[in-house]
């Protein structure tokens, strides 16, 4: 068992002042079999909490609106989970969400002939055996690249480009798991890297529902299923449901847009 201290700083600017806006933030992590919320605290300069709740996912979800004519929004979350070494195995499967829901497709994950070709790369085995080739498969097909795919790309895409990053590595597995029939789910969170504690951006990698199992991960990035150094915070079907912020605006043109994370074993 091991303590994470994390924090995730996002930062916009404008040129032009905001006249009305909001954000949907989904920073903060879930408590789970594999790790336990200790601490968790969210400060906002240049906005205010709206309120909060729990979306379908269970998704604990902040809407955040812009102070008018503000020019700079900073969200800034902290805090500690400890976490334990369940072999990515996360159980059964809760909530009111069907489990049927997550065989559903999206834009993002739909299947073209990309999925058809990776999936003859699979071969016949028991259903858990096949996920794991498939992880190994997506990885092979699509290497890892950062600044190869463009945020919106869908599988398909990062399929004809051979390229992507943990995002696109896991809209892949997502069509191509749903098309044989396993319900399937994006995961955003955070990782404890080897090398570094400061990272730009999040960790994406999914989940797959096996029978007798429950939820079981994959990284398809890294090649593992997730251990004691992954903090799960979003679920959903895709990107979309489960991105760290999401919303609109009015005014506010010529966004920078500034991301900071950091992960460290305490």
């Amino acid at each position: 068992m091991i303590r994470l201290r994390i924090l995730h700083t996002t930062e916009y600017r404008f040129d032009d002042p905001v006249r009305y806006g909001l954000q949907q933030l989904r920073k903060t992590p879930k408590n789970t079999r594999a790790q336990t919320v200790l601490r968790w605290v969210t400060d906002i300069d240049g906005g205010q909490r709206e309120l909060n709740f729990d979306d379908f996912h269970r998704n604990r979800v902040e809407l955040i609106s812009f102070a008018p004519g503000t020019r700079s929004l900073l969200i800034r979350s902290e805090g500690e989970v400890e976490l334990s070494d369940v072999s990515g195995v996360l159980g059964a499967h809760e909530g009111a969400a069907p489990l049927w829901l997550f065989l559903r497709q999206t834009v993002r994950t739909k299947p073209g002939s990309g999925v058809r070709a990776l999936l003859r790369q699979v071969p016949e085995a028991p259903i858990l055996d096949r996920l794991h080739a498939l992880s190994a498969a997506v990885a092979q097909t699509v290497r890892y690249e950062i600044g190869a795919s463009a945020p919106d790309w869908t599988a398909e895409q990062a399929l004809d480009a051979g390229a992507g990053v943990c995002q696109d590595h896991a809209h892949v597995f997502l069509s191509a798991a749903r098309a044989l029939g396993v319900p399937a789910r994006y995961v955003s969170g955070y990782l404890l890297m080897d090398d570094r504690v400061t990272q730009d951006a999040t960790h994406a990698w999914v989940e797959a529902h096996v029978d007798g199992l429950g939820w079981v991960g994959f990284d398809v990035s890294n090649g593992i299923s997730p251990d004691e150094r992954y903090v799960r915070v979003a679920t959903g079907l895709d990107y979309g449901e489960a991105a760290p912020v999401t919303g609109s605006r009015i005014g506010g043109a010529a966004e920078e847009l500034s991301v900071q994370v950091e992960v460290a074993q305490q």
